[in-house]
């Protein structure tokens, strides 16, 4: 096995720590994935080959959030702010929603 050794600002390990912890791995094994996804076998661009996906879940989920809201505002702010809690937590919100 080849070892490699890549500089990355402390902000950038942060994140890239607690999604690995978030996905129960450990530092390496996180990393060692998401160099393996960057080489798709088909070919396809790895940072927008999820993109259809992507968007159909975020239609989805905005339909949902629709309803529930039109029938429970309190439901929908509190499934928001457990929403919100648990992508923090992985830190998968960037900017002001990180922690």
């Amino acid at each position: 096995m080849v070892t490699i050794v890549v500089r990355v600002d402390d902000a950038l390990h942060a994140r890239l720590a607690r999604r690995a912890s978030g996905a129960n791995l450990s530092f390496s094994a996180f990393v060692r994935a998401v160099l393996e996804q960057a080489m798709d076998d088909r070919g396809r661009y790895v940072f927008s080959s999820h993109d259809e996906i992507l968007a159909t879940a975020i239609q989805i989920l905005s339909i949902v959030a629709t309803a529930v809201g039109q029938q429970s505002p309190r439901a929908l702010e509190q499934g928001m702010a457990e929403a919100r809690r648990i992508l923090a937590q992985r830190g998968l919100l960037g900017g002001e929603g990180a922690q």
